[in-house]
């Protein structure tokens, strides 16, 4: 297994020059190598970036290819220009250096991702949240049982499998240590079974991953130990910048909460939902969660 280490310095570093991570296969399907390249200028950003009256932009992290997140994230934009009677265009970012200078800008109107991003938007450009993802999640960092590490702060120095930044939960462990020279290594790895499996071949001494993961990959080998479990947070959500309107805001909203909205999300739940249903939610259950991003390039 290929896999690449970087350090909190090192992220930083290399955010700091517009260096974005290559896309993370959200099925653990796809390639678990770690690689970096150059992001996109903004000089150079597609020109389908840049908002437009007539249309209402939808976006993602790309953790698919284009192809799958046309297949996954299309038929949903299709059935919100129905409801709206308003053209709305999804836009695959292409890497997540494009995706994030974008995102920071508020080139998309509609969002779909992770609680920290969608608790800075709603902080710092007036996003209002319309939907989640069901249920809610921790993350955990965990080692193998015959290793004799028991507290969290005893893996500063030493490697830990993980996704790379803006990742929530390395974020959330790299937030534990109160100093950034004393950090683990990141071995960066994509795919969350691609994380245990490294973690279970001795590639690092621990590993970060969602605890349903864990209890999924784990179940029947019991071979992992965890070290440290994040308080509970609010799952994916659906967010709105302020060109949406309130009246729309709030169709968006039951246009996904209805029985209609089961065939053309589909193939997204399936991807990022577990298959289960929109449910609602309100912009309390994320406000606060931005800080998580508080390290990170171009946030704060």
């Amino acid at each position: 297994m290929n896999t690449r280490i970087v350090n909190a310095a090192a992220v930083a570093a290399v955010l700091a020059v517009g260096i974005g991570a290559i896309t993370v296969n959200a099925a653990d399907t796809g390639s678990h190598v770690a690689l970096l390249a150059p992001s996109q200028s903004d000089s150079a950003m597609p020109r389908a970036l840049a908002l437009e009256d007539e249309v209402i932009t939808f976006s993602a992290p790309p953790r698919d290819s284009e192809e799958e997140g046309r297949r996954r994230f299309e038929p949903l934009a299709e059935y919100l220009s129905k409801t709206l009677g308003k053209k709305v265009v999804y836009r695959h970012p292409g890497s997540w250096g494009v995706y994030q200078g974008a995102m920071q800008k508020g080139a998309y109107d509609l969002v779909f991702d992770g609680p920290h991003f969608n608790g800075w938007r709603m902080e710092k450009l007036d996003y209002n949240l319309l939907v989640k993802a069901p249920g809610d999640f921790s993350q955990v960092v965990v080692v193998r049982k015959d290793n004799t590490v028991s507290d969290l702060k005893r893996l500063a120095g030493r490697k830990v499998c993980a996704h790379e930044p803006p990742n929530l939960g390395t974020l959330i462990m790299q937030g534990a240590f109160d100093n950034p020279a004393r950090q683990p290594l990141i071995v960066v790895v994509h795919g969350y079974k691609h994380i245990y499996q490294a973690l279970l071949d001795g590639k690092c001494e621990a590993a970060v991953l969602p605890k349903k993961h864990l209890e999924k990959f784990d179940r029947e080998r019991s071979a992992m130990r965890i070290v440290y479990q994040s308080k509970p947070m609010p799952n994916q959500a659906l967010s709105a910048g302020p060109r949406i309107s309130v009246e729309d805001r709030g169709r968006i909203a039951a246009a996904l909460l209805a029985p209609e909205a089961a065939a053309p999300t589909v193939k997204m739940r399936e991807a990022y939902m577990g298959g289960k249903p929109f449910v609602a939610t309100s912009n309390s259950e994320y406000a606060g969660l931005g800080k998580y991003l508080s390290n990170e390039w171009g946030y704060y």
